[in-house]
């Protein structure tokens, strides 16, 4: 399988959560394959410079380094304006996480998130919870 951890699931690996931890762990047995899209990279990265955490920040460098962080090209910001503006025609309002989705839909990726419900008006999305 092919996953793509949206930003609350790194942010639990970063806080050791015991879930996402063993969940993780699984996944690699099974040789999974994990990315981190680079929307989620600059958040998390953020994040972390915000609040001075040199200590979660080795532990993600390590994380990125081995996973690796994807490239938002330009089919991956096509696909994000279409979704975006089909979802703003319907009423339905979501933020730059449209970029997340579509970098998933373009990679064929699973995004694993703890947000599905965010996320379940974007067809051709893949999402699973670890959380639940």
């Amino acid at each position: 399988m092919r996953y793509a951890l949206d930003t609350n699931i790194v942010s639990y690996f970063l806080k050791n959560d015991r879930v996402i931890l063993e969940r993780i762990k699984m996944e690699m047995e099974r040789n999974s394959d994990f990315v981190i899209p680079p929307t989620v990279y600059f958040e998390i990265h953020n994040w972390l410079l915000a609040n001075n955490s040199k200590r979660k920040m080795a532990i993600f460098q390590d994380m990125y380094s081995s996973q690796g962080i994807g490239i938002i090209d330009k089919e991956i910001l096509d696909i994000a304006s279409e979704t975006k503006v089909k979802l703003q025609n319907e009423g339905i309002v979501i933020g730059d996480d449209v970029l997340i989705a579509a970098y998933c839909i373009k990679h064929n990726l699973v995004l694993v998130t703890n947000n599905t419900k965010h996320f379940k008006d974007i067809e051709n999305l893949r999402t699973v919870n670890w959380k639940d």
